[in-house]
């Protein structure tokens, strides 16, 4: 491979040594960086997944103050770990954050462990993840290979093919670990990674600044900009939902959503998706009276707001009502448990992206 992509040994070792030295002076000043504390690493890559890395340094710093170490984040309920989750999105994230802890406190001592394979078996870590850890927290030789890191290879070797072909995967597999330092394999894939985000990036890369562009193959060959292949990109899904604030003296109807359902666990104001003809304040009433058994007859249009999951653009139409003093108790069809709290009391659930964002606006 080394003959193969970069001529010969010398070429491999002057990449490594002029990454390495370019780290060292532009390397961002990452909070988890200032220790490499096993459980700092490790929280920061996942959180570090489908989120940009001015969120993750935000979100971390509020985490480890809440939970400064694995037997805090044991020791706190559910509920509080999503709400310190609050805004990242795929939930499911946190709650294996929340298993694997109470695992590695009841079975290990609170020990995030060395080894790859007993890493592969915790919740929610996957061979990206535990690489991660263990190149990062334990500089253990473990190539690691993000979207940043598949980018700078395609254009380092100008590799004129999809990234998700067969092909190109191994080929992206085995410069990984041709090229990695086993010196230093912590600073070497953090500078790969790096490099990704800050001159490499995927429009208008900053050659100029760039430590590699004497190797790279696509500078020589002008190829930078179509490298990598770009790749079909899937339409976005529509999704158009309604759902309701009801209002009764001064508390506000919520609901816990079921924990195997999609946001499981998270709060939300009764409401879903609207049928074919249906109109927004049309499917409010119905999903009101089907998720409780309250039938109501008026409603105020609040907001529509907009988020994003995965494939799906959300469109949220929100309204609110008032509901009789005497009403009766809900008849939940959709929900594990409700609760009648206060405005100044919402901010203390975890909500859903939409419904967050009407309980801003409502607030304000």
């Amino acid at each position: 491979m080394i003959e193969n992509e970069f001529g010969s040994t010398d070429t491999v070792n002057e990449i490594r040594d002029r990454l390495l030295t370019w780290f060292a002076k532009h390397q961002r000043p990452f909070p988890w960086r200032t220790t490499y504390r096993p459980y700092h690493v490790w929280i920061a890559e996942v959180m570090a997944q489908q989120t940009q890395m001015e969120r993750v340094v935000l979100y971390f710093q509020r985490w480890v103050e809440q939970f400064p170490d694995v037997e805090a984040v044991a020791s706190a309920p559910e509920q509080k770990i999503l709400k310190a989750w609050e805004g990242l999105g795929y939930y499911t994230r946190a709650r294996n954050i929340h298993r694997t802890a109470l695992y590695l406190v009841s079975s290990r001592g609170g020990e995030i462990p060395s080894d790859y394979q007993q890493l592969l078996a915790l919740p929610g870590i996957g061979p990206y993840t535990a690489a991660a850890i263990l190149s990062i927290a334990f500089n253990q030789p473990y190539p690691l290979i993000d979207a940043n890191v598949e980018r700078i290879f395609s254009r380092l070797a100008d590799i004129d093919s999809p990234l998700k072909n067969a092909a190109t995967r191994k080929q992206l597999t085995t410069m990984a670990g041709t090229l990695l330092d086993r010196e230093h394999p912590r600073d070497f894939n953090q500078a790969l990674m790096e490099l990704g985000a800050l001159v490499c990036t995927p429009k208008k890369p900053v050659c100029a600044d760039c430590p590699l562009r004497m190797q790279c193959r696509a500078h020589r060959a002008d190829t930078v900009e179509f490298r990598p292949l770009p790749t079909a990109r899937g339409k976005k899904i529509d999704i158009v939902m309604a759902c309701c604030i009801l209002h009764k003296d001064d508390r506000i109807f919520i609901q816990q959503r079921l924990p195997d359902d999609i946001w499981g666990s998270l709060w939300e104001f009764p409401g879903g998706r609207l049928k074919e003809g249906e109109s927004p304040v049309e499917g409010a009433l119905r999903e009101i009276r089907e998720e409780t058994g309250w039938q109501i007859k008026q409603l105020n249009f609040l907001a529509t707001v907009t988020h994003f999951y995965t494939r799906y653009r959300v469109t949220l139409h929100g309204f609110h009502g008032i509901l009789h003093p005497s009403c009766p108790k809900p008849v939940l069809t959709a929900a594990s448990q409700y609760a009648w709290v206060t405005l100044s009391q919402l901010s203390q659930y975890p909500f859903p992206a939409g419904h967050r964002q009407l309980v801003d606006i409502l607030c304000a």
